[in-house]
């Protein structure tokens, strides 16, 4: 991209082409309106193939900032990814869509034993997701390399390790690298943005169901409500430990399903009544003590079996929540504790 000052002398001449997406957000009070699909999809297009000034990008993600993503913005943005990213195997399936870009902060990866439980349960589970945004995070893609669990560099490795043993790890810079790199732009912008809404919304592999987190309970509605207008088949959402999805066992958590375009919304209440006090450092030493037995941690446990049956609601369409928590709980007596190593 050129410099910004380039352009300048030009600017009178002629408008830049994504100059009116801009116009449309930032017109004041009274003059600015959200995006429709459309227009969210071909001003997402431009920024993926390169097309738009950094300046020009920055105002438009901290615009839509501040008047909040639509679920046709969403939308939009989500369709012109699909359309910019690397095209995986049209025969390379996955039963679950589970987006990782948060990291976690104040807990240890619990969720990593639910990909587990899943997995050995038969589930073929797709993981995306992005790490380095945030410093003092622990991210998906570390801890599963410390643990020795499947990550992939591109869509072969993906197909391979999803039939071996019904788990990988694929990093989005490995597919659409343009949005790793707005992605990245956190620390300058010093605020989140879409994107780190519309990441979790991809679905790369179009798998039949998806989980995903989010920060704040507000945007419960905006994801199930996108993922409508995008026809995803079954999806959940709630609010996670640090953005992750993870079932924080101290607090109510509303599960937001949706199933064939029909809304729901259900209670898991919290197993634990005190406040758990935050770790020091997330690890990935007491992940492998759980799954082994050799250390209890009840905070721990509970966070697993309750992700899971998160997971299991969206991906058994027959069960409610109480047979998905039996069932959590049986596949975590029934682990095969050697697939952790």
């Amino acid at each position: 991209m050129n410099p910004v000052s380039n352009r300048t002398g030009a600017s009178s001449a002629a408008e830049h082409a994504f100059a009116p997406f801009i116009r449309i957000l930032g017109k004041g009070k009274t003059g600015t309106r959200s995006l429709n699909q459309g227009e969210a999809q071909q001003a997402f297009g431009m920024i993926l193939r390169g097309e738009v000034e950094p300046l020009q990008i920055g105002a438009f993600l901290m615009l839509l900032r501040v008047k909040e993503e639509s679920p046709d913005e969403l939308a939009g943005f989500v369709q012109a990814c699909r359309a910019h990213m690397e095209i995986p195997p049209q025969a390379l399936k996955a039963d679950l869509d589970w987006s990782s870009y948060a990291g976690k902060k104040h807990q240890h990866p619990w969720y990593i034993l639910s990909l587990l439980l899943l997995a050995q349960a038969g589930h073929r589970v797709f993981i995306h997701g992005s790490a380095g945004h945030t410093p003092g995070r622990l991210y998906t893609e570390d801890a599963m390399r410390q643990l020795g669990l499947p990550i992939a560099s591109n869509w072969t490795e993906v197909g391979q390790q999803l039939d071996a043993s019904n788990l990988s790890y694929l990093s989005l810079a490995h597919f659409c690298c343009p949005l790793e790199e707005l992605m990245q732009l956190r620390p300058l912008l010093g605020l989140r943005s879409p994107v780190n809404t519309l990441s979790r919304m991809i679905n790369p592999l179009n798998a039949r169901a998806s989980v995903q987190s989010i920060f704040h309970p507000a945007y419960a509605r905006l994801h199930q409500e996108a993922d409508r207008i995008l026809e995803q088949p079954r999806s959940i959402v709630f609010k996670g430990d640090s953005g992750e999805i993870e079932v924080k066992p101290q607090a109510d958590t509303r599960l937001y399903l949706l199933d064939n375009q029909q809304a729901q919304e259900m209670l898991l209440p919290r197993s634990i009544a005190k406040r758990i006090e935050s770790v020091v450092t997330p690890d990935v030493e007491s992940i492998k003590a759980l799954w082994r037995d050799s250390v209890h941690n009840q905070y721990g446990l509970d966070a697993t079996l309750a992700t899971t049956a998160a997971a299991l609601l969206v991906l058994c369409p027959d069960i409610n929540l109480e047979a998905a928590q039996l069932q959590a709980t049986e596949l975590w007596q029934n682990r095969d504790t050697a697939g952790l190593l």
